[in-house]
This record gives C-alpha cells, sequence and structure tokens, in this order.
C-alpha cells in the first residue's frame, strides 16, 4: 500500500508483439503434438505387439501357415474364424492409430505453413526500413521456421515408415520380418535425439521453459 501511496508502480511483463505472440502459441502446440504422439505410438506399439504374438501363437499351433518369401493369407487361415477375427480387429484398430498420427502430422505441417508466413511478414517489414529484432531472446524469426521445418520432415518420414510397419504386419507371415517391424514401430528412427532438443530449445526460447 505504501508503494502505491508514493506513485510507485510494478512493473508489467513486456507485452508480446501479434508474431510472437502466435510464434510462442506455435511452440506449445509442437510440444502437445508431440506429446499426443508419443501416446499413440505406444498404443500403437502395444496392439502391434499383440498382432505378433497373435500370429506367433497360429504359427506355433499350425507350423504350416508359414511360407517362407510370401505375404498371401493362405486357405489354412480360413479354418481359423476366431483367429482371423482378432487379428481382423487388431489390424483395424493400429490402422485407427496410424490415421490419428496422419492427423497429427498435418497439423504439424499447418504450424510450419503459419511460421513461414511470419518470416515472410518480416521479411516485407525488412524491405520497407524496419530491421527485424528477436522477437524472444537470441533466435531469429527464421531459425523458429528452420526448426519446424526439420521436425515436420522428421515425423512425415516416420509416418510414412510407420504406414509400412502396418501394411506389412497385416500381411507378413515370418517370425523373423514380424520383429523387425514391431521393433521400428517401437524405436522410430527418423525421430533422432535432435528432434527432443530442437522442440526443447524452442520451448527455452519462447519462455515455456525457465
Amino acid at each position: 500500500m505504501e508503494a502505491n501511496n508514493l506513485g510507485i508502480v510494478t512493473p508489467k511483463r513486456p507485452v508480446l508483439s501479434v508474431s510472437a505472440r502466435k510464434i510462442k502459441d506455435n511452440a506449445a502446440d509442437w510440444h502437445n503434438l508431440i506429446k499426443k504422439w508419443e501416446t499413440l505410438n505406444d498404443a500403437g506399439f502395444t496392439v502391434a505387439n499383440k498382432i505378433v504374438n497373435t500370429r506367433i501363437g497360429a504359427l506355433t499351433k499350425d507350423p504350416k501357415m508359414e511360407l517362407e518369401g510370401s505375404h498371401e493369407i493362405s486357405s489354412s487361415d480360413q479354418t481359423l474364424p476366431e483367429f482371423n477375427k482378432e487379428l481382423d480387429s487388431l489390424c483395424k484398430e493400429l490402422h485407427g492409430a496410424l490415421e490419428s498420427m496422419v492427423k497429427i502430422q498435418l497439423k504439424m505441417e499447418k504450424l510450419t505453413s503459419t511460421t513461414k508466413g511470419i518470416c515472410d511478414l518480416e521479411t516485407y517489414h525488412h524491405r520497407v526500413g524496419k530491421c527485424p529484432v528477436p522477437l524472444f531472446h537470441t533466435w531469429p524469426t527464421t531459425y523458429f521456421y528452420e526448426v519446424s521445418l526439420k521436425l515436420s520432415e522428421m515425423y512425415k518420414k516416420e509416418l510414412r515408415l510407420k504406414r509400412t510397419v502396418v501394411e506389412a504386419l497385416a500381411h507378413t507371415r515370418e517370425r523373423d520380418p514380424m520383429m523387425t517391424y514391431l521393433s521400428i514401430w517401437l524405436h522410430q528412427p527418423y525421430l533422432d535425439e535432435s528432434s527432443k532438443a530442437h522442440l526443447e530449445s524452442m520451448l527455452y526460447e519462447t519462455g515455456h521453459r525457465p
């Protein structure tokens, strides 16, 4: 109260520009989308593991079902209606997880496109004599776009690989390839440690991380 009576005003946090606010929101969206992706990846792995176990269990009961080099459904499968029904249900569930990942990757592309638009706006201002300054700490706006593009491309490649895995698990009938596809789904080779570093750096730069 005494401070107010003396006319002292507590400094307010600086108000972010429209561009800075949008980029900060985009960084938060990146974080949320990646968390959703990881949740779907874990759920998809659980389903894929059930598919592999179901197939291996069937092969154990009837080794003739394993045809070297064949990815076609044999007539022997038709004698196991319960097996077919369970496998079909699991494959549909895994495909559902994949489709959800498709939607996430499309949203990532949209975030990247939005950031590119902000960069283009800054480029225009620079042409008319307004020199751009960092919106937050040190990153130029173009670097937000570069990081977004790198992340988007990583997830795009991983999505293509996952689509291949889903198709393969639906038809492959040999143990070793099935285990390989399962491992590929889990470890996500196109999402290396740099993807985490890019995200954390973006969150730090925009003030989401202390």
